[in-house]
């Protein structure tokens, strides 16, 4: 069987034929026969390749423009002539609904990182070691930072794209990937005996298209966007497909996870990860066939990592790093995977990017804990796909250590390509005009007296009314950590303090809902919407609520630990420091900020009110205790299980009556060992009370109590 490639196909005496039947079809406006609708489809399709995967355009968008339309035409005069992979079929005419959640063929794991040279060394030291090879051939491509996806073909037609979700299941954006022009509704996966594959990639937004989008929203008098890769990825859960169009999304294709061949194909020949992408090249496909390098050692790896590094201000899209793979399929699935990342695949990180720009000024923010946070107010400055204008600046010891001053030009970061941070001062373009920093003494806000505690660089403000931490508590508390209070996001708690709506956690379950549906954007299905979600929190266990109190050092396990030991949440009034540390993991500071938030009238009387809201502050587990087989028992779960999630394991046991502990001690029962458990495996194997088991062993014990 020949074997199909779009390069073999478009020659360049086809290319010359379809250029000259562009021209013809560009001088008639009616088409009368199923002969002639085929023909303009494979020229609009052949444009659509050399534009979107060639950068290659031999029309103008006006007579792309004209030719589609022509094709529309035609299809809603004969829809017995239309096609599934049609052109036209791009542009969706309705509404998303939503977004379904679908099953990945095989899951999608992550990528373990490295950062250098010696981390590169060690892949490949482990991977010769496993393999038993001394050397071993790689497969080195550029890392787009982007929106991962998953593409499955049947029969050669596109029948679902899904965002990666958890890895095992994602959202179906059939309907908004179909408008990205770059990915073919059809492709001749058959030619190479292929009935059903899944294919991998990444969703991205070159820098020409954000920067005509971003035009685009100052034109609308609309707010820009910050970088590329937020954008693309947000565009895929737009529910109008006519919006993603819109964008002029792209994107690359990199691996193919599963394929299943047919009944008569001939010889399997994809045997490698190049060939793999040369296949999906050849399908017309955005590749990185072109950018991609086969090397026969690693420090052929490093030297390609290294020379991709110089010049990727140069692409047309943005990449932070590269991505090596070993190349031979069958070593592949013979070095495995970890339940997190394959053994055969590593992605290369490069340094962080830089740049200089001047600090114009500096706002302090209030928390929900009282910390009182400066931030750089920077002149607008891109680095690294982002348009960078604010950095955290921490506190003033930082301030000091960076010898920062307004007016000073800076260099800047951002780390791991994703938060910006000062790296130093430049003093030595300073003018002589710059003015020191000055750390308030009150706070900005409230204008409450600031304290800062021995041995801490944080000032607070400790006035618990301060307008700034009521919103942020109220922000933690709804959010999906805590309450989970679904339609009720940050914008909305700011909407409606503003607008007097909402003063305080209480007043999240009395809202005005009559007064909310006079506001802009609020019908009927989105008012329904929040107040079954704020109802649904009402059945929040305890250690949720617990933890969406904001009591500083509580974080999810304490909180657990917290709601494990009482029967009510008021019993709180009655403990004293002392008797607060002596529950797991609770030491003198979290002990002292817990008696602090008991012992204030006004956080009881908050308490009080939620309980009257309907609000569960009884430990309903704990009254129920003696049910499940494991009642009283502890567990702590380390390394990454070869199955379950972490939390997937601790709401098992926790069903069954045990105990999540967040540290090894000797009140600890069960350790339960993924692979690359670290310390607190050896730390365990020093106590003989403790129970060392796997997933498996867990698994059983669940199952037998």
């Amino acid at each position: 069987m020949a074997k199909f490639t779009f390069t073999a196909m478009y020659t360049k005496e086809v290319s010359s034929q379809l250029q000259a039947q562009t021209e013809a079809f560009l001088l008639i406006d009616h088409i009368s026969s199923l002969e002639q609708t085929n023909t303009l489809r494979q020229i609009l399709r052949f444009h659509e390749y050399r534009y979107y995967v060639l950068f290659d355009t031999l029309i103008t968008d006006h007579a792309y423009d004209q030719l589609f339309k022509l094709l529309q035409h035609t299809e809603a005069a004969h829809p017995e002539w239309m096609t599934p992979d049609s052109p036209t079929q791009r542009v969706g005419s309705s509404l998303n609904d939503g977004f379904t959640t679908v099953q990945h063929l095989v899951p999608m794991l992550s990528l373990d990182n490295s950062y250098n040279a010696d981390d590169l060394n060690d892949f490949d030291r482990k991977a010769r070691e496993a393999s038993g090879l001394e050397q071993i051939t790689y497969c080195v491509e550029p890392k787009f930072d982007g929106a991962s996806i998953s593409l499955i073909y049947e029969n050669d037609q596109l029948v679902r794209a899904a965002t990666r979700g958890d890895g095992v299941a994602g959202e179906d954006i059939t309907n908004n990937v179909k408008q990205i022009r770059s990915i073919p509704l059809s492709a001749p996966f058959s030619q190479y005996g292929i009935q059903q594959i899944e294919i991998r990639g990444e969703i991205i937004m070159t820098k020409q298209a954000f920067d005509a989008y971003n035009e685009r929203l100052k034109a609308e008098g609309l707010p820009t966007v910050a970088n590329p890769r937020n954008t693309a990825s947000g565009s895929l859960r737009i529910k109008d497909p006519k919006e993603v169009a819109r964008r002029n999304l792209d994107a690359f294709l990199y691996h193919i996870s599963y394929y299943q061949l047919l009944p008569d194909a001939p010889t399997d020949s994809l045997q490698s990860h190049a060939a793999q992408l040369a296949l999906l090249w050849n399908c017309g496909f955005r590749s990185p066939e072109r950018e991609k390098k086969v090397v026969s050692n690693i420090q052929g790896v490093i030297d390609y990592c290294l020379e991709f590094e110089s010049k990727r201000d140069d692409l047309p899209y943005e990449i932070d790093g590269m991505v090596v793979k070993v190349n031979d399929i069958a070593l592949q699935e013979q070095l495995g995977m970890t339940s997190h990342h394959p053994r055969w695949a590593i992605a290369y990180k490069f340094k962080a990017r830089q740049a200089t720009t001047i600090l114009k000024g500096v706002e302090f923010q209030v928390g929900r804990t009282g910390a009182v946070t400066p931030v750089a107010k920077l002149e607008p400055v891109y680095l690294g796909g982002v348009t960078v204008s604010s950095i955290s600046i921490h506190n003033e010891d930082y301030i000091r250590e960076k010898d920062l001053m307004i007016g000073d030009t800076v260099l800047i970061e951002r780390a791991g390509d994703v938060i910006p941070q000062i790296v130093k001062s430049i003093a030595e373009q300073r003018k002589g005009d710059e003015t020191a920093i000055q750390f308030p003494t009150s706070c900005p806000v409230c204008s409450s007296e600031l304290y800062k505690e021995e041995g801490e660089a944080v000032w607070r403000c400790i006035n618990i009314e301060c307008p700034a931490q009521v919103v942020e508590k109220m922000i933690h508390f709804v959010s999906k950590d805590a309450m989970d209070i679904k339609s009720f996001g940050e914008a909305n708690v700011r909407k409606f303090y503003e607008l007097g709506l909402l003063q305080d956690i209480p007043g999240i379950y009395t809202l005005d809902f009559d007064a909310i549906s006079k506001l802009e954007g609020f019908g009927k299905k989105s008012i329904d919407n929040l107040r079954a979600a704020i109802d649904a929190s009402k059945q929040q266990p305890l250690n949720r609520l617990i933890y969406g109190l904001g009591i500083r050092y509580v974080g999810e396990t304490t909180a657990k630990t917290l709601a494990n030991a009482i029967n009510h949440l008021l019993d709180f009034q009655q403990y004293t420091d002392e008797a607060l540390q002596q529950l797991e993991d609770v030491g003198v500071k979290v002990a002292k900020s817990i008696h602090q938030f008991f012992s204030n009238a006004q956080n009881i009387h908050m308490l009080q009110q939620l309980e009257a809201l309907g609000l569960q502050l009884k430990n309903e587990k704990k009254q129920q205790a003696g049910i499940g087989g494991l009642s009283g028992q502890t567990f702590l779960f380390t390394g990454t299980l070869p199955t379950l999630k972490r939390s997937e394991a601790e709401a098992m046991a926790e069903a069954k009556g045990g105990i999540i502990l967040s540290g090894v001690s000797s009140k600890l029962n069960y350790l339960v060992v993924g692979e690359d458990a670290g310390s607190k495996l050896e730390k365990a194997k020093k106590i003989n009370t403790i129970h060392i088991i796997s997933e498996a062993e867990f698994l059983q014990l669940i199952e037998t109590n």
